[in-house]
């Protein structure tokens, strides 16, 4: 039976991939909402290509245009962030690829999981920024969340099956970006355009740069902890340069079982559209017949200090992980924008988590006033 799939952020990397499995299997998805925030003329390609029943322009002032080039389709086109949160609670699809990038996919996430939805979830910071709410949400709702992230889809399919076995920890890879092995001395002087070439995997901007940071793996760590009710402890982070096993889990008896292939999105967000299936696909696979070496070695703290500001939020818990994300936004958000040095994003988010007062059993008012105390006093300590 064909799956209708909603994809909210369907122009950002994670979006524009799943329109290629969508496309590649017709008879098994359909494109049936298609959100962006400002690029509308990727959003009206988009809608003319796969003609889904719906559309939502984030920005307001480019509904227009996308109204009049979807004028003679039967394509229904809305606008604005309320407009979001609104279609996530319509009947007309059955998945919801939450893919919008930052805090920003929040609201429309927590729509889908009220109403019950499967979410395949590519939004890391959904879990960062109110994890404790999401999560007992998706399981009064009952909704399914599969995620979608390479490394945490990894942990779940190594976990089917394995429901009554205890898991005594779970093992987070990252390629190490592209400044592994730098020193600081080195990476005081890193450009924007550096810091988007990744190695291995080709992502969005803010993603990318997350990763050279280690922020990502960081952000990783906390959402680990919630999609599988797990203890900080639990949870440890491994250096892979070769980003072939994505993740690894360890049983209570010894046994470690990992995921591997070759770094490529498409297939954890084919796995996540198509479960509990597994699909046939044309992807390259890994060969085993060609020697490689697979390392692991541990992640440099001293140098990369978003990964220790992250499991502090990790262990300190409350509102302090959606301090942590509201910095990193717009610490990320200015170096993008040559405003900050590289090594400026981790003072920025210090300094923030140090200022914003810290709540224990934060509601989820409070995590939305949270992210925008943070916000605000991040972005007052770039240099004008």
């Amino acid at each position: 039976m064909q799956k209708r799939i909603a994809i909210f952020g369907s122009t950002g990397s994670i979006g524009t991939q799943a329109l290629e499995v969508i496309g590649a299997n017709p008879s098994l998805f359909s494109a049936e909402i298609l959100t962006a925030h400002t690029n509308e003329n990727l959003l009206i390609e988009q809608a003319l290509k796969f003609n889904p029943n719906i559309v939502v322009i984030g920005d307001e002032k480019r509904y227009l245009k996308v109204k009049e080039a979807l004028a003679n389709t039967t394509v229904k086109v809305f606008a604005g962030e309320d407009a979001l949160a609104e279609v996530a609670a319509m009947d007309c699809y059955d998945v919801m690829l939450a893919a919008i990038v930052g805090y920003a996919g929040l609201r429309s996430t927590l729509q889908a999981i009220e109403c019950g939805k499967t979410v395949a979830l590519a939004n890391k910071e959904t879990l960062v920024v109110a994890g404790d709410i999401v999560m007992q949400k998706a399981l009064e709702n009952k909704a399914p969340i599969i995620p979608v992230d390479s490394e945490h889809s990894a942990i779940f399919q190594c976990l089917v099956g394995e429901g009554r076995n205890k898991i005594e920890k779970v093992v987070l890879t990252a390629s190490g970006g592209p400044f592994l092995g730098k020193k600081p001395n080195y990476l005081v002087n890193v450009k924007r355009d550096h810091a988007l070439q990744h190695p291995n995997w080709t992502m969005g901007a803010k993603v990318t740069i997350d990763s050279a940071t280690l922020m990502n793996k960081g952000l990783e760590m906390i959402e680990a902890r919630w999609l599988f009710n797990l203890k900080p402890e639990q949870i440890q982070v491994v250096i892979h340069p070769q980003s072939i096993i994505h993740s690894m889990v360890m049983f209570e008896d010894g046994s470690v079982k990992a995921q591997m292939g070759l770094p490529d999105m498409k297939l954890p967000i084919q796995y996540a559209m198509a479960f509990p299936h597994r699909i046939p696909n044309s992807f390259p696979r890994y060969d085993f017949k060609k020697p490689n070496t697979l390392n692991f070695e541990e992640p440099d703290l001293k140098t990369f200090r978003n990964l220790v500001l992250a499991t502090e939020a990790l262990y300190k818990g409350g509102n302090m992980p959606c301090i942590l994300n509201a910095a990193n936004e717009i610490a990320v958000f200015a170096f993008l924008r040559n405003r900050i040095g590289f090594l400026d994003i981790t003072e920025m988010v210090e300094r923030t988590m140090g200022k914003i007062s810290y709540i224990q059993n934060p509601n989820l008012e409070e995590y939305f006033e949270t992210d925008g105390e943070a916000r605000n006093f991040a972005a007052s300590l770039i240099q004008m």
